[in-house]
């Protein structure tokens, strides 16, 4: 993939602190010679994520102090009407399971949209044009928010809403959970994925007491189970390829 070498050479990252949305934000400081951050505090029930992104923000820039010039302020957003008007497992404690439409009831409607839409008001203030979301549609848990088509809409509405010319980037959108650590370490080495391991959270019951090999979590919702079958197929698949 082409780096931004153009005018507009800003990024803005939806940043939530946990796995797939840290890479995103080394995939853009990576590329573009200025990247801020948004997060957003929705009332969710896994909220151990808003200290665990300022700590993964500090850490970058400890681990990658090249990186340290084009990381810039970070902003966060609180949606707290969003959890008031859904009934998920993401916004009140309760069991995580399937619902009859084929989607986990830890799909939080409107979310990503809301994201977005908040996301590029912001640009628009900040000169922002490009905003980098981690949403994927090979390993996920079938969120209609997070495929493609979705997205690409979404953006085309944004750019006739505001007369802006912004661009939603999702560098994860084809890539399975085993691919997501590949480019992990293709990005930063092997201390990329140590701080991703370390820093980050993605489980949805937002447990932190249990160190396990591919990070913390519960081990047994779907982000959690997700995140360690990744992990086994790409440290299987660099073993192998070591011992060859």
């Amino acid at each position: 993939m082409t780096k931004d070498n153009g005018t507009n050479s800003a990024a803005l990252v939806l940043f939530s602190g946990g796995q797939d949305s840290t890479v995103c934000l080394a995939w853009a400081l990576d590329r573009y010679e200025r990247v801020e951050t948004i997060g957003f505090d929705y009332g969710q029930r896994h909220d151990v994520e808003l200290e665990c992104r300022v700590k993964v923000r500090s850490a970058t820039i400890e681990a990658f102090p090249e990186w340290n010039a084009r990381l810039g302020d970070d902003h966060m957003v609180e949606i707290p009407a969003l959890s008031k008007i859904s009934e998920t497992a993401l916004t009140r404690d309760v069991e995580i399971e399937m619902q009859e439409n084929g989607l986990p009831n830890t799909f939080v409607p409107g979310r990503n949209l809301l994201f977005f839409t908040y996301a590029s008001a912001l640009g628009h203030r900040r000169g922002m044009k490009t905003l980098v979301g981690g949403m994927c549609e090979t390993d996920y848990s079938g969120y209609p928010d997070c495929r493609h088509e979705t997205l690409q809409s979404l953006a085309h509405a944004i750019r006739l809403g505001t007369d802006v010319e912004f661009v939603i980037e999702t560098p994860l959108m084809r890539l399975s959970k085993a691919q997501t650590w590949e480019l992990a370490h293709d990005l930063g080495g092997s201390a990329l994925v140590d701080l991703i391991v370390e820093h980050t959270h993605s489980c949805y019951k937002g447990a932190r007491e249990t160190r396990h090999d591919w990070g913390y979590g519960c081990g047994a919702c779907p982000a959690c189970e997700l995140r360690e079958k990744g992990f086994r197929e790409w440290s299987g698949a660099t073993a192998e390829t070591a011992g060859a």
